[in-house]
């Protein structure tokens, strides 16, 4: 673990003694850190010395970050509201206390995974104003559905747009729903031509490898919700159209490449066997049939963790890192990090308190050269990523104190 050179840090607590007979097992995870108002220092392995600022914390779940073409930056609560900080790459950044009206909003006490998932700007928002966004609708689990644990709550994931005007979202359309499914994480990424994919989750039951459900895939749509003609499964009898690539678990990181345009998502293992996927047309990613990953108790999962027609990861993580948000850096204030893929993570290895921000370097055909992570002295559980206007990084975590955090270089 690397040494911040400055800003107060907690210091690591470990569950190490053995539960007494009539006890409960002791709690597992790192103390909390209170995030400090003086900047971190820190030393990284290419691009030495940066600097980490909190620019905001006190949102309830956020899920999601997009920049806003005048320097604000939209931050989103998972279940919840809308809020913009204000001026957010400057010293004068500021969370605005009002959500922004016209966000629709599951019922008073539904689970936090239902409503609001994540969101992207159309890439003509300057002009157009459409703010994109999967919404799980609340509703009740598919009678014969035992599939999913009873601590699921369960959803309808809609992909809609509303017009994003004078702090207000009107207009809103919903493009596509999925019928009712345990309620997971959703990404959208819209590619170079204008279109829209989006991930979904499939993590119970042979749900991810049915092509007559929107889950455990990844979709594609044209901007106003209609399929494209090119779609693999387009006219395959029982097929969703919608359907572009399958077999995926849980997929909360999605981005397509600025340079390549490549598709890049990354999924959720169970235990262990966390995955980054270059996704292509029709392919079958595995789940639940092939994995890296083993149940929760340990014991094994799957057989092998690829087989024929089966799509090899990119990436493998083992143990578990709950990846997320996804970046492909290409700025010029940190030039030793140009193409790096930048991965969020929740935990490491099933314990709580160890989130970081993982830095991945790879050769031009997507070969693994270097890995890092980085941040995991603050013990946030990192959730989402985002390049700001000034070429710097933005990160966004869920816990403990749901923040959002500046990366910098730091002044020789």
């Amino acid at each position: 673990m690397r040494k911040a050179i400055t800003g107060g840090l907690g210091a690591l607590a470990l569950a190490l003694a053995g539960p007494g007979p009539a006890q409960q097992p002791p709690a597992i995870g790192a103390a909390p850190v209170t995030l400090s108002s003086t900047p971190y220092v820190f030393d990284t392995a290419e691009q030495h010395q940066i600097k980490v600022t909190v620019v905001a914390k006190g949102l309830a779940r956020p899920f999601a970050i997009e920049f806003l073409p005048n320097g604000d930056l939209l931050v989103n609560e998972r279940g919840g509201g809308l809020h913009v900080i204000r001026d957010a790459t400057q010293p004068s950044a500021r969370l605005d206390p009002q959500a922004i009206e016209g966000m629709p909003r599951p019922p008073a006490g539904s689970a936090f995974s239902v409503g609001f998932q994540d969101m992207a700007l159309a890439p003509d928002f300057a002009k157009s104003h459409w703010l994109y966004f999967t919404y799980n609708e609340p509703a009740p689990r598919p009678a014969g559905d035992n599939a999913a644990p009873e601590l699921y709550s369960f959803g309808r994931l809609t992909v809609m747009r509303g017009k994003l005007e004078g702090g207000k979202l009107t207009g809103i359309q919903t493009l596509l729903q999925g019928g009712a499914s345990a309620a997971l994480g959703s990404r959208l990424a819209f590619a170079r031509d204008g279109t829209l994919f989006v991930t979904t989750g499939g993590a119970f039951g042979s749900t991810s490898q049915e092509l007559g459900t929107i889950y455990g895939k990844v979709l594609h749509l044209n901007a106003d919700g209609s399929i494209p003609k090119d779609n693999p499964f387009v006219g395959k009898t029982g097929a969703h159209p919608a359907v572009y690539s399958y077999g995926h678990r849980d997929q909360h990181g999605l981005v397509v490449h600025p340079v390549t345009g490549d598709v890049i998502s990354a999924e959720h293992g169970p235990n262990g066997g966390d995955e980054v996927n270059l996704i292509k047309s029709g392919r079958n990613y595995g789940w639940p049939n092939y994995s890296y990953g083993r149940n929760y108790d340990g014991a094994p999962l799957a057989d092998n963790p690829v087989g024929p027609g089966i799509e090899k990861p990119l990436l493998v993580w083992l143990p578990s890192i709950a990846p997320s948000g996804l970046l492909v850096y290409q700025g010029d204030k940190f030039p030793a990090w140009k193409g790096n893929l930048f991965v969020g993570s929740a935990r490491w290895g099933e314990i709580p308190g160890t989130g970081s921000l993982q830095r991945v370097v790879f050769n031009e055909t997507y070969g693994e050269m270097r890995r890092e992570a980085l941040l995991s002295e603050l013990h946030q559980r990192v959730r989402d990523i985002a390049e700001g206007p000034d070429g710097l990084i933005y990160v966004l975590t869920d816990g403990p104190e749901n923040a959002v955090l500046r990366i910098e270089p730091a002044a020789p």
